[in-house]
């Protein structure tokens, strides 16, 4: 099998040179050739993909920014039908300073009967969306997608700006053939770097080339008659030049506990740093995250709204009224505007339409809100500062610039400490963040524009404790009661998640994949109020909670609670699981043994760490007359298991897994 597989690669590696790439050209062979996908896993594969980027005089408007796409791909199953849907993000100011889709084709083709057929993209196909003020997609759906077919597509992207996007080298799909080129001018300088993170990086080929331009000179001479003539002059210039090309480009895999798979993707980012124009000084752009941070505070769109009070003021003295503990001016403010403000889903760290109309209409971006925020603590004299930051989904800005930020909290310093606040969301709480925006460090602003780094991680442990009162029925069912306190990140995530469930709903979730569990009398405190334990308990009827072998009775102290399965299967881990918060759950568990029956059998008690002080599992059993009681308990002090810890990580886990799910046995007295 292993030959054989080595075979399959190198086949695919070697006949792909073989294809002729050119649009349109598919032949009946790329069918045969590419119809079985490398990994069983895969839903569809990339025969064929080409980026050319380069920059083009244009007379009046100076270089633009060409980014020339072919991709070519094979789809094996229906989950791979999302490969023939691309979409594609463009900046969108004025009709001078937006980017712009063109030249857009494509088809999909489908062997039938030993014949190639195809089916042209139509306009039916390609839609529009306005994100915001500053972005919009624009996205099409290949036709008449089915397994086994091939999609094809090219476009051009023109950009009147000099910065290049991110530029994605990997997908969670193969690449068997991949082509880069990028030809800048010399006049660009650009800091270049490949995914530190990622676990595949290409190799990467740089030169140089000469070029021109050519460009009108309009001149006027004067004699009897004034006349208007045209001259034409040339410019030398230098391109640089920088390719890739690459061939079997694994696929990204998802694995469970990823904060963002992307931030492992191989990929190239290219930062412009400063620009040289013949016979001018040099200007430098993002060079320091100090200078970054200094820009975003001077745009009218982030500094001058956290000077603005007035739309404001009779609201926030109402509020505050005669309070002077900073802490409790921080809550009242904090829920007020959470409160008063609904956030429109649009991301970013400047405000959309303005802070005083956010205000008035009672909604806005996360800019508006929490810039808005940051204005009303300081007015109320607390020492509020923004913090940038990067979602989870946005990556890890690995280089200085502001495209690497797209939110904004809020930090409040108080007793040398700072307490990050979001009034984005219903369910936040002081310190407790989005899980969205947990995402490494933020960058917090000061009021004298100076700034540092924030770590965002929770350093507290949020908890979830069990208790749970077990009766043994002589039907082998079992029946009690459940009482559970969730805490910080564990409530915020209940709460999150069962916002509008209604009790029905809710005892539905607890019941689902719990065998014959029957739940009743379902209670829930401090649903909405973020600043205590979300308290909840309900009884229970399970039944066969145990077995019956020989006259021996047979169960699982946790029954319905016990974890089924270790979700970490795989030998090897790519990347660091990320829990996002420390963990300490706990779990009480009392059990009355039916009459006429005594233990013959417990698990033993027992303590299994990992990393030393980093986790830990603890199994106390015990039996007091009729009655077994079990504690048990998890502490991951971190939050995120790197690699190479991941071997010593899965034992401890599949430990702590099959400890839960040992079996007491009960004899017959």
């Amino acid at each position: 099998m292993k030959y054989f597989a080595i075979t399959f690669l190198l086949f695919f590696s070697i006949d792909s040179f073989a294809q002729d790439n050119r649009f349109g050209k598919v032949s009946e062979e790329d069918f045969k050739t590419y119809e079985k996908p490398i990994n069983p896993s895969d839903n569809a594969t990339v025969i064929y993909k080409n980026h050319d980027i380069k920059f083009k005089f244009i007379e009046g408007s100076g270089f633009v920014q060409i980014n020339e796409v072919h991709e070519r791909i094979i789809i094996h199953t229906k989950e791979g039908f999302n490969w023939a849907t691309k979409k594609i993000r463009l900046y969108n100011r004025t009709s001078s300073n937006s980017e712009r889709l063109q030249n857009l084709k494509g088809y999909t083709y489908t062997l039938e009967n030993g014949k190639v057929e195809k089916e042209k993209l139509r306009n039916d196909g390609m839609f529009e969306e306005v994100a915001n003020k500053y972005w919009k997609y624009e996205s099409f759906t290949m036709p008449n997608a089915k397994e086994g077919c091939i999609v094809e597509y090219s476009y051009e992207i023109m950009s009147p700006y000099s910065q290049i996007d991110d530029i994605d080298i990997q997908y969670t799909i193969p690449i068997l053939q991949y082509e880069l080129k990028i030809a800048t001018p010399e006049y660009y300088m650009y800091n270049k770097l490949l995914n530190p993170k990622a676990a595949y990086n290409p190799t990467i080929s740089e030169s140089r080339k000469s070029n021109s331009i050519k460009f009108n000179n309009k001149e006027r001479s004067d004699g009897y008659v004034t006349r208007t003539g045209f001259s034409q002059s040339t410019l030398d210039y230098t391109e640089n030049i920088l390719t890739i090309n690459a061939t079997n480009i694994p696929a990204l895999k998802e694995e469970p506990f990823v904060d963002n798979l992307d931030n492992y993707r191989a990929k190239l980012i290219m930062e412009l740093t400063a620009t040289k124009y013949p016979n001018e000084p040099v200007e430098s752009y993002s060079t320091t995250w100090e200078n970054v941070t200094k820009t975003i505070y001077n745009d009218e769109n982030f500094g001058d709204q956290l000077k603005k009070t007035g739309y404001y003021e009779d609201d926030l003295n109402a509020l505050i009224n005669d309070e002077t503990d900073a802490l409790k001016k921080t809550y009242l403010i904090h829920e007020y505007v959470k409160s008063k403000m609904k956030w429109n889903g649009f991301y970013g760290y400047t405000s959309e339409n303005g802070v005083r109309k956010a205000y008035k209409d009672g909604v806005g971006n996360v800019g508006d809100i929490n810039l808005m925020l940051i204005s009303m603590l300081r007015t109320a004299g607390i020492n509020a500062n923004p913090v940038l930051i990067s979602t989870k989904n946005n990556g890890i800005p690995l280089l200085p610039t502001r495209s690497g930020f797209n939110y904004v909290i809020c930090a409040v310093v108080a007793d040398n400490n700072a307490i990050l606040l979001d009034a984005t969301q219903k369910h936040s709480a002081p310190n407790i963040l989005p899980v969205m925006s947990i995402n490494w460090l933020g960058r917090v602003i000061r009021n004298d524009e100076s700034s540092d780094w924030v770590e965002l991680t929770p350093k507290t442990p949020s908890k979830e404790v069990i208790s749970l009162n077990i009766k043994l029925n002589e039907d082998l069912s079992a029946s009690g009661k459940v009482r559970s306190q969730y805490t910080d990140y564990q409530a915020y995530g209940k709460r999150d998640r069962f916002e509008n469930f209604s009790n029905e709903q809710m005892v539905e979730s607890l019941e689902k994949n719990k065998g014959e569990l029957e739940v009743s009398n379902l209670e829930i405190e401090n649903m909405n109020n973020v600043t205590q334990p979300i308290m909840q308990s309900y009884e229970f009827l399970l039944q066969n909670a145990m077995e019956e072998i020989g006259g021996k009775l047979y169960f699982t102290p946790l029954m319905f609670l016990a974890p089924k399965e270790n979700p970490f299967k795989e030998d090897k881990r790519n990347y660091p699981i990320d829990f996002v918060y420390p963990i300490a759950d706990k779990y009480m568990v009392n059990i009355v043994l039916p009459e006429g029956y005594t233990v013959e059998s417990i698990p033993e008690s027992t303590k299994f760490e990992f990393n030393g002080t980093e986790g830990a599992f603890t199994y106390i059993s015990r039996q007091n007359g009729g009655m077994l009681q079990v504690t048990i308990s998890l502490d991951l002090n971190k939050s995120l298991i790197l690699a190479s810890d991941y071997e010593q990580f899965k034992k401890f886990y599949q430990f702590m897994i099959e400890k839960q799910t040992e079996k007491v046995v009960l004899k017959k007295v």
